[in-house]
């Protein structure tokens, strides 16, 4: 992201960090796949230096924490509030853009849950983990793919993450760097009682951080109603998460 987008991700984060942990709850499924998904393709317990992208509240953090142990863990996460993440762990806090920030030298593991659709090019930015990394290191990584909120990119909003990309792509982007241990992708739909409803998620998970401009009183109403039209049935209206992830894991030699 150019400067000042990223400054306006990072305040929209920030302004939604009391509120995302409890909004937040396929995040939060997410990053215990992620978890479980690591420890059944066999990496070991402990690493000895492990680093995590966009930490957030913890969601991730917790569920490394629960089933592994760190010589030393450093966790990253644009919004400075997430240094209370770092802190209730135990962790070394580096904070700012993943892209722009100096890494630790050769991680053993590299992680991030729902963060990397954040970034213009998160191919470039796995092969970058993928070259940084020990041998024998391993990675464990999500992101979101196309079908993410497909409702609000039909409803002709600019808000989404300028990096959501396919499995296939994260999968080709380690191609010769990691050998890839598992992958996939899954869609899941959220119901709201209201499109009212579902701003109201977006805005306590922080994710409208790109939206462009404010609401008016028009164009709320007629977001709603374009909303409902399409999506909206006697239940409610529907919004789509299109989570994609990859672990992989570097060659004892290269």
């Amino acid at each position: 992201m150019n400067a000042q987008m990223t400054d306006r991700v990072q305040r929209s984060f920030s302004r939604s960090f009391r509120t995302y942990h409890d909004a937040a709850c396929q995040q939060a499924r997410i990053a215990e796949r992620l978890a479980q998904d690591l420890r059944k393709s066999g990496a070991p317990q402990q690493f000895t230096s492990a680093l995590e992208f966009g930490c957030g509240t913890g969601f991730l953090t917790q569920r490394l924490c629960a089933q592994f142990t760190f010589n030393k863990l450093t966790i990253n996460d644009l919004s400075p509030e997430a240094r209370e993440t770092a802190d209730g762990f135990g962790a070394d806090f580096l904070c700012g853009d993943a892209e722009t920030v100096a890494w630790p030298k050769r991680p053993d593991l590299i992680a991030s849950a729902s963060m990397l659709q954040w970034l213009h090019d998160p191919a470039a930015f796995l092969r970058r983990a993928a070259i940084a990394m020990a041998p024998g290191g391993w990675l464990a990584i999500s992101g979101f793919g196309p079908g993410q909120y497909r409702e609000l990119v039909h409803v002709g909003s600019a808000a989404k993450a300028p990096g959501l990309c396919r499995v296939e792509k994260l999968v080709g982007a380690v191609d010769g760097l990691l050998d890839v241990i598992s992958y996939g992708e899954d869609e899941r739909q959220m119901r709201f009682s209201t499109p009212r409803k579902v701003l109201d998620h977006l805005r306590k998970t922080g994710v409208n951080g790109r939206a462009q401009k404010p609401w008016t009183k028009s164009s709320l109403l007629a977001f709603s109603n374009d909303y409902c039209q399409r999506f909206g049935d006697a239940g409610g209206v529907s919004l789509t998460y299109h989570p994609t992830w990859i672990i992989a894991r570097k060659p004892d030699t290269v």
